[in-house]
C-alpha cells in the first residue's frame, strides 16, 4: 500500500491495517523459519509497511493531543 493511500486512513483504520500486518508478518516468518517461503523480501516489505502504520498512528495521535489542548 502506497504511503499517501496510509496518511489518508483514519486511526482506527490503521489500527486495523497495523493488526492485518502484524498477522502478516507472523505468517511469513512462520514460513521462512519451515523453508516454505520463496521470496523473503515479502517479509521485508511487511516490515516496512508496520513501521510506517505505526508511525503516522503516533503522528495522528501526537497532532490530535496537541489539537485538545
Amino acid at each position: 500500500m502506497e504511503l499517501d493511500e496510509l496518511r489518508q486512513m483514519t486511526v482506527a483504520d490503521l489500527q486495523v491495517k497495523e493488526r492485518e500486518t502484524r498477522e502478516e508478518i507472523f505468517r511469513l516468518r512462520l514460513k521462512m523459519r519451515t523453508n516454505q517461503l520463496e521470496n523473503a523480501s515479502g517479509y521485508r516489505k511487511a516490515r516496512k509497511e508496520l513501521a510506517q502504520v505505526l508511525t503516522l498512528i503516533a503522528q495522528k495521535r501526537e497532532s490530535g493531543a496537541a489539537a485538545a489542548k
